[in-house]
């Protein structure tokens, strides 16, 4: 399984495309280096997902029942926009238009590492998201995610 570390600070250029830092580049391997699926992320920012992550979530969405109407509105907000890519010979990402958009993204942009994907956000909105939350919030959301009341052991 991948699993990311790190938030990386990068420049998109005119084109919209963007070097992997090389720290992420280095906790890949394999076609996990250079295959990668980005879609919109359920916050206004983009998500990025190896190939080998990618393959079984499209999986389990396409096993979904088809008649459900909330599994064909979740399809088509989930899947919209989703783009396979490939790292060029530079190292960089070409976002589509339309995902830059829905992200809000032009310049300045921060990677961050979310598990076994990466977000992508605009610097501006990624530091209000923390200036919005405070220290004593935070310690309320990791007691509620992390404490005992999961049933899981701390």
């Amino acid at each position: 399984m991948i699993g990311f570390l790190g938030e990386y600070e990068v420049t998109l250029d005119a084109k919209g495309r963007f070097l992997l830092p090389a720290g992420f580049k280095k906790q890949l391997a394999g076609d996990a280096a250079t295959q990668f699926v980005i879609n919109r992320g359920t916050e206004q920012c983009l998500v990025l997902y190896p190939k080998q992550t990618w393959d079984p979530i499209f999986t389990k969405v396409s096993m979904l029942n088809d008649f459900d109407p909330k599994v064909r509105t979740f399809r088509r907000y989930f899947l919209n926009g989703a783009t396979q890519m490939e790292l060029d010979s530079a190292s960089r990402l070409l976002l589509p238009k339309a995902l830059l958009e829905y992200a809000g993204l032009e310049k300045d942009i921060v990677l961050v590492s979310a598990v076994d994907k990466i977000e992508i956000w605009d610097v501006i909105k990624y530091k209000q998201f923390f200036e919005s939350f405070s220290p004593e919030s935070y310690s309320i959301l990791a007691n509620d995610v992390m404490g005992g009341n999961n049933g899981q052991n701390n």
